[in-house]
């Protein structure tokens, strides 16, 4: 087990008014709160917003950092390795570094998380990637092209893709 002692100076203070949001006006917005590099590191948070039974991240793992979500409100359903985990108001699900994980809000529910990645890794311009693509500025498949970069390797799941399609 390592140690990581990030190194920041000052308290960071991020008001609703001035978090970037991605997504405006789609099933899925994104607010971006707390990037990597103002933290020396130590987590990059966000509150992702996801309209009645809309999905919003496809299978992945990332290889060096853990992903905990935190559903402020709705229902949620997480993917965390093999297993589908219904989360509610309240509840907590931490996926572990190299474990396959993926979320939606439930069918006919909306969700609402905090979604915290530790050690944190630059995230936010991930998700102005993801616009791009939305926007048809740069294909899908660039993505492909910064999965190191963004410690978010694609990967699928049988269990994931028949609940979310039944």
């Amino acid at each position: 087990m390592s140690f990581f002692i990030p190194d920041f100076d000052d308290s960071v203070v991020v008001r609703a008014a001035d978090a970037e949001l991605i997504g405006d006006g789609t099933p899925v917005r994104n607010h971006l709160l707390v990037d990597s590099t103002e933290v020396g590191g130590a987590l990059s948070t966000m509150k992702v917003t996801l309209a009645k039974g809309a999905n919003g991240a496809r299978p992945h793992h990332h290889g060096r950092s853990a992903e905990m979500f935190y559903v402020l409100d709705g229902t949620a359903q997480l993917l965390a390795g093999d297993q589908v985990v219904t989360a509610e108001r309240g509840d907590v699900v931490v996926v572990p570094p190299g474990r396959q994980h993926a979320f939606a809000a439930a069918p006919g529910e909306i969700a609402e998380m905090l979604v915290i990645i530790t050690p944190g890794v630059d995230r936010f311009e991930y998700f102005r990637h993801l616009e791009r693509i939305r926007y048809g500025k740069v294909p899908p498949e660039s993505l492909l092209e910064v999965q190191e970069l963004y410690d978010s390797y694609f990967g699928t799941s049988a269990v994931w893709e028949s609940l979310r399609k039944g």
